[in-house]
C-alpha cells in the first residue's frame, strides 16, 4: 500500500514535492495503490517512485521525471504524458490506452504485457524497450517516432514461460504479430491452413451476381477450400486495395467474376501486378469483359477467362477446369519462384 505520508506530500503540489525530493534523496517513495486520478503532476519527480498498480487516469504527467520508476499494473489511460522521462520505467502489465506519450522518452522502459489502445506516439523513442506479450492497435505514431531494436522476449519475472531467444523488431504492432507467430501454435496453423486452401473470390454484389458468388463459395467449401468473398461495391478509399492485396497475398488462387463491365478493373491492376497467385477470371456468356483485362493477361499467372452458360454448367466444370488449372499453374509459380538466381559473366562473349 502507498505510504499516505507520501501520497499527502504529493498532493501538497509538484514544487513542494520536488523539493522534497531533493532534500530526501535516500527515500524511495511509496505511491503504490494510489487514487492520483486526474492529478496534475506535470513535471513532478517521481524518478524510481514505486507507482504499481496507481490510479493514474487522465492524469497531467507532462514532462515528468519517471525514469526507473516502477508502474506495473498501473492505469495510465487517457493519462497526457506529453514530453515525460520514462527511461528504464517499469511499466509491466500497465494500461496506456488513449495516453499521450507523444514525444516520451521510453528508451530501456518495460512495455511487457502493456495495453495500448489509441495510443498517441508521435515522437517517443521506443529505442530497446521489451515489448513481449504487448497489446498494440490503432496507435498513432509517425516518422519521428522511434521503434529500434524492440526487445521481444520475456524478463525473468514471466515464470513458467519457456525460453524465448532475443527477437529483435522494429515496430510495435509488428512485434505483437510476431510474438503471436511465435507463441501461438493455432495462429501459426491458421495461416498454413489459409495459404494451402484459402480461396478469395472477388465480384459485385449486385443481386443477380451475388448469386453465382454464393453458388461458388458453398461449392468451395464442400471441396474443402476457405472461401473468402470480398464486394467489390464499398471501394470508397484506400484501406480496400489494402485489404484486398492483404487477402490475396493469402490465397492459394483467386476467382474473379469480371460479368459486369464494371467489375473489378482498378482493384485487379492494384493486385495482379505484385502477386504470383493463379487468377482465374469467369465470365458469364453475354457478357463482356472490362478491357484491361486483355492487358493483365500478359502476366502468366492470369488463366484464360473461363465463359459459363448458366451457374449449373459453372459449378459442374469448377473442379476440373477451373480449380485443377489453378493449382497446376500455382505449382509452376512456387518452382519458378525456387529457381537461383541467373547470373552471367561480363566476360562472356
Amino acid at each position: 500500500m502507498a505510504d499516505p505520508a507520501h501520497v499527502a506530500k504529493l498532493k501538497e503540489g509538484v514544487e513542494v514535492w520536488n523539493r522534497w525530493r531533493e532534500e530526501n534523496k535516500e527515500i524511495t517513495p511509496d505511491l503504490s495503490l494510489a487514487n492520483l486520478e486526474s492529478a496534475n503532476l506535470s513535471r513532478a519527480n517521481l524518478r524510481h517512485a514505486n507507482l504499481e498498480v496507481a490510479r493514474l487516469i487522465w492524469a497531467d504527467l507532462r514532462d515528468a521525471h519517471l525514469e526507473g520508476t516502477r508502474l506495473m499494473g498501473a492505469w495510465l489511460d487517457g493519462t497526457d504524458l506529453r514530453g515525460a522521462y520514462l527511461e528504464g520505467a517499469d511499466l509491466f502489465g500497465a494500461y496506456l490506452s488513449h495516453a499521450d506519450l507523444r514525444l516520451a522518452d521510453l528508451r530501456g522502459s518495460s512495455l511487457e504485457r502493456v495495453s495500448m489502445v489509441n495510443t498517441k506516439l508521435a515522437g517517443a523513442d521506443l529505442s530497446g524497450a521489451r515489448v513481449y506479450g504487448i497489446s498494440a492497435w490503432d496507435l498513432e505514431t509517425d516518422a519521428t517516432t522511434v521503434q529500434r531494436d524492440l526487445i521481444l522476449s520475456p524478463s525473468v519475472r514471466a515464470i513458467g514461460l519457456r525460453h524465448i531467444e532475443p527477437v529483435l523488431v522494429d515496430d510495435l504492432e509488428v512485434a505483437q504479430f510476431v510474438y503471436l507467430l511465435l507463441n501461438n501454435e493455432k495462429i501459426r496453423n491458421v495461416l498454413t491452413t489459409v495459404g494451402k486452401k484459402g480461396v478469395l473470390i472477388l465480384g459485385r454484389f449486385s443481386p443477380e451476381r451475388k448469386a453465382v458468388l454464393d453458388a461458388l463459395r458453398n461449392s468451395l467449401r464442400r471441396l474443402n477450400y476457405l472461401p473468402m468473398m470480398f464486394d467489390f461495391e464499398n471501394t470508397q478509399d484506400r484501406t480496400f486495395t489494402e485489404t484486398i492485396r492483404t487477402l490475396a497475398g493469402l490465397s492459394r488462387f483467386i476467382i474473379a467474376d469480371v460479368t459486369n463491365p464494371r467489375s473489378a478493373p482498378l482493384e485487379l491492376q492494384a493486385t495482379v501486378p505484385d502477386y504470383m497467385v493463379p487468377f482465374a477470371p469467369i465470365l458469364e456468356e453475354g457478357g463482356e469483359p472490362f478491357s484491361m483485362l486483355g492487358d493483365l493477361q500478359c502476366y502468366e499467372w492470369v488463366m484464360p477467362v473461363k465463359k459459363y452458360r448458366s451457374i449449373e454448367q459453372l459449378l459442374d466444370n469448377l473442379e476440373s477446369k477451373i480449380i485443377r488449372p489453378a493449382l497446376k499453374l500455382h505449382s509452376e509459380l512456387q518452382l519458378k519462384k525456387a529457381q537461383r538466381i541467373r547470373m552471367e559473366s561480363l566476360d562472356d562473349d
